[in-house]
């Protein structure tokens, strides 16, 4: 005969309405499987808050369940220094940290980890893709044939590492900490222990290495089985799930509920024993003492596996309100279910009944679902005695099956969208100034975003050289609104609103917008984007398609850029100039004329995304002079006047000239005919006269034409408008 593993033989554990486990199991089993103090088992929260202390229990994982885990490993912080500036620029010195850390998940072997969290928002998504910068990242799922880890194992010595067969843990590798305060960041993960949801028997009989039989009941998303004893963790299930577990004289068993109900017969009721008279004893419970509401607090994965609550009520007379946690995962209709019903089971649990029957109905054992004579429904028998050759059973009723989902809202949790990062679209702008003070050092301005509305920012390198060799530069800046324009911009007048132009644009991601603006004409600033090499400003901006937008009330040419309003094509780059959105790097002056080369690596992309442009400094030479005018003298001389432009003072804000915006005043006037060499000269004032012999002089045909440029610290304006001279 096999040894008795339950000390307490034909008591019902848990029970029809979720009674404590470890009040009644035996001394034998408490010493052999459980613990013998008071039992903990897992509870809601405690998955939620990442440990590094010695002595920190694991939890073991069935199913897909979220939870942080525990620290067993780290390296101290990693600083690594920056340097910038030198040659005529200001020396900066700035700091980034990383962290190299491992962290135990589960005393179970895993499947795999997918989505993890750092200070609650995303740090890889469900694709598999991070959001911040990580040199590696390895998995261990806990089989009893994984190896150490390499850089645990070069840190600490191969002797001296353990290979944690059994443990699942994850390994993170230079783990930038600039998104986290420059520290390790409180992570969670979404683990999955197995391929998909599993029954309370199960999950008991591995618990308890065979001794809980059973392979049904309910099923759960995921559950970590965590707290001192195997007892504790599955006692925490017992008070909120439809749950019993019968003592059969060798091990607990699982009590299957759809078992049928064995009848007693009234005849049966009247056995007795050492003079005892037969009987049925029916007890009921006053309805003020029961609950008229329960609530359920469980981990909900619709919730990013958040604690949800759901709550379950019934008209009564009663007044009162309970509250049971469930630390596992279920959907919000299984959490609302298991509300309802354990509201049912307690109502009809107010019913109990004490019977008497014949020693021959021993077999009915604690668990066993009966049904008594003058007694409607089904019973289930929580407790047998046997004394005087009676079998005396205790029972209470049940209440009839309920459909196993209810209708429930999860509601709407705090959570990230998990969004790719994607790969990173570049842009190199070399831009007149955007303020309304003039630069001062050559800075090329760099634009980038990414085709996903999950693009973070991405590290630039910077080559003088061709490529022949690359140096740190920083970071972009957030994520520009940029695109390419999807048809051709045409020629305008660039001294009134175009009323007449449209064009259309489409953005890198559906995420990105325009938006109208009712200030055209009176800010400097609003609307300015760059259509291929021409800076408009645009007072409407519809959409026509996802991710596509149609421009109008446009004002062209804008801060000195008229001379591209006639050279627009096909698919030319879109870029909306706000100055939060655009990094700048300051090149030397020996970078003017030359070919400037930047590569952008985001965490989306597999290999670094260029970009190059021929850098004029743009921001460092003045805007073309305009309103040329040319008026030919009585002695044959001819005279020149314009109207100068400004670097700043953009805003125009007292209705006066604008500064000057330069060192000193100067102008370079331009005279030729068609293939002669031109006749070059200087002014320091807005006017020139150009001598009559000089015209006459001019070598090549047709009339004589005039330009004018504007000399600045580093070049000329860019060519402006030009004149046929009389």
């Amino acid at each position: 005969m096999a040894t008795l593993v339950l000390g307490a033989v034909g008591t019902l554990v848990g029970g029809p309405i979720g009674g404590a486990i470890g009040a009644v199991i035996g001394n034998q089993v408490d010493h052999a499987l459980f613990t013998p103090r008071a039992a903990k088992g897992a509870r809601l929260g405690s998955l939620a808050v990442q440990q590094s202390r010695y002595g920190s229990e694991l939890p073991r994982l069935f199913g897909t369940m979220r939870l942080a885990g525990t620290v067993i490993w780290a390296t101290d912080l990693k600083e690594d220094i920056h340097h910038s500036g030198g040659k005529g620029r200001p020396k900066t010195t700035s700091y980034s940290y990383s962290a190299s850390f491992a962290v135990a998940l589960s005393g179970r072997a895993i499947r795999s980890v997918g989505r993890i969290w750092a200070d609650g928002n995303l740090l890889r998504g469900a694709g598999g893709d991070w959001k911040s910068e990580l040199g590696a990242f390895r998995l261990y799922t806990g089989d009893e044939a994984q190896r150490p880890d390499p850089l645990i194992a070069s840190a600490e010595g191969i002797g001296a590492t353990p290979a944690h067969r059994g443990l699942a843990y994850a390994v993170f590798e230079d783990l930038q900490l600039g998104d986290f305060g420059n520290r390790i960041p409180s992570l969670s993960f979404e683990v999955t222990a197995d391929p998909g949801p599993v029954t309370i028997g199960a999950i008991a009989a591995e618990l308890s290495e065979g001794a809980i039989a059973g392979e049904g009941g309910p099923a759960l998303i995921g559950y970590a089985a965590g707290g001192d004893s195997v007892r504790g963790a599955i006692e925490g299930l017992g008070q909120a799930l439809p749950i019993a577990f019968a003592d059969t004289g060798e091990r607990l068993a699982l009590v299957d509920k759809a078992a049928p109900p064995i009848a007693i017969d009234a005849a049966e009721l009247g056995a007795a024993g050492e003079g005892k008279a037969a009987r049925l004893t029916i007890d009921r419970q006053a309805a003020g003492t029961l609950n008229e509401a329960i609530a359920i607090a469980y981990y909900d994965p619709a919730l990013d596996y958040q604690q949800g609550l759901q709550t379950a009520r019934r008209e009564a007379s009663a007044r009162r309100a309970g509250a049971i946690q469930l630390p596992a995962a279920v959907a919000a209709s299984s959490a609302k279910a298991i509300a309802e019903a354990r509201l049912a089971r307690e109502w009809a649990g107010r019913a109990g009944a004490s019977l008497n029957l014949p020693w021959r109905r021993l077999g009915i054992g604690a668990g066993a679902l009966v049904s008594l004579p003058g007694e409607g429904g089904t019973w289930r028998v929580t407790r047998r005695r046997f004394e005087g050759m009676t079998a005396t059973l205790d029972a209470v009723r049940l209440p009839p099956a309920a459909p196993g989902a209810a209708a429930a809202d999860p509601g709407r949790g705090v959570s990230e969208p998990d969004r790719p990062q994607g790969p990173t679209t570049l842009a190199l702008l070399d831009l007149p100034g955007l303020g309304d003070e003039p630069a001062s050092a050559p800075v090329l301005l760099i634009a980038a975003a990414g085709a996903s509305a999950g693009w973070r920012r991405a590290s630039l390198l910077g080559s003088l050289d061709g490529g022949a060799s690359w140096r740190p530069i920083g970071t972009t800046a957030p994520a520009a609104v940029m695109g390419t324009a999807a048809t051709v911009l045409p020629s305008a007048d660039p001294w009134l609103v175009d009323e007449a132009s449209s064009v259309e644009v489409e953005l890198l991601n559906e995420s990105m917008a325009l938006a109208d603006e009712a200030a055209l004409g009176v800010s400097a600033t609003a609307n300015l984007a760059l259509i291929g090499d021409e800076i408009v400003q645009f007072g409407s901006a519809a959409p026509t398609a996802p991710g596509r937008w149609r421009l109008r009330r446009l004002l062209r040419g804008r801060r000195g850029t008229e001379w591209a309003i006639g050279g627009h094509g096909p698919s030319e780059r879109f870029v909306l100039l706000d100055p939060a959105t655009l990094a700048g790097w300051t090149l030397p002056a020996s970078a003017i004329g030359a070919r400037v080369m930047v590569a952008a690596s985001g965490i989306g992309d597999e290999t670094p995304a260029p970009a190059a442009t021929l850098f004029e400094a743009r921001a460092l030479r003045p805007p073309a002079p305009i309103a040329l005018r040319a008026t030919r003298l009585a002695n044959g001389d001819v005279t020149l006047a314009w109207t100068r432009r400004s670097r700043a003072g953009w805003a125009w804000l007292d209705g006066i000239d604008a500064p000057l915006g330069e060192e000193s005043e100067l102008y370079r006037g331009s005279i030729a005919r068609d293939g002669g060499a031109p006749l070059i000269l200087s002014a320091a004032a807005p006017t020139l006269t150009i001598p009559g012999d000089s015209l006459a002089g001019l070598s090549g045909t047709g009339p004589a034409s005039a330009t004018v440029a504007q000399i600045g610290a580093a070049g000329p304006s860019l060519p402006g408008a030009s004149i046929i001279l009389p």
